[in-house]
């Protein structure tokens, strides 16, 4: 009984060292895209898609939006966001939703009529990052293929550790 209690002990430390180290990073994170948004909002004149920095659409995923827009009963065409939120296998999750509205601090990333927002705490563990729509025998979803911010993660690619 005392191995089992010595190795949950060390995995129950182990755990809230790495919860402990993402809130961190995500309120840091926090506190300089507060410090970034005014800047970011004023300057609209690039377009974000152009920067190196920018979120990429691949085709597929250009291609489902549009399926999902033609498909929607709805007047307004939905937005894919992406954020990043603490969580999963590897420390931090992305998560995809539809949505209709943007917020102040939200970046969107446009490419040939479909957008992609994702708000400006979530920007920083994804630039440069490339969104994906797979179709897989045991699911259909957007994924991030490809994440520069990140190091790792596991195999259904819904979780990343960040770079230090």
């Amino acid at each position: 009984m005392a191995p089992r209690s010595l190795i949950f002990h060390r995995f129950n430390s182990y755990v809230t060292a790495q919860i402990r180290r993402n809130h961190r990073l995500l309120s840091s994170a926090s506190s300089s895209a507060l410090h970034e948004a005014p800047s970011s909002s004023s300057s609209s004149s690039p377009s974000p898609s152009t920067s190196p920095d920018a979120v990429h659409l691949t085709e597929n995923c250009v291609q489902r939006m549009r399926e999902l827009h033609s498909s929607e009963a709805s007047s307004g065409e939905k937005m894919l966001r992406l954020s990043v939120e603490t969580g999963g296998c590897s420390g931090f999750q992305y998560v995809f939703d539809l949505d209709d509205k943007t917020n102040p601090d939200d970046r969107v990333f446009e490419k040939e009529g479909v957008k992609l927002i994702v708000d400006n705490i979530s920007y920083d563990f994804v630039k440069g990052a490339t969104v994906d729509y797979v179709e897989e025998l045991i699911r259909s979803a957007f994924v991030v293929t490809t994440n520069p911010s990140a190091v790792g993660g596991c195999s259904c690619k819904s979780s990343f550790m960040v770079k230090q």
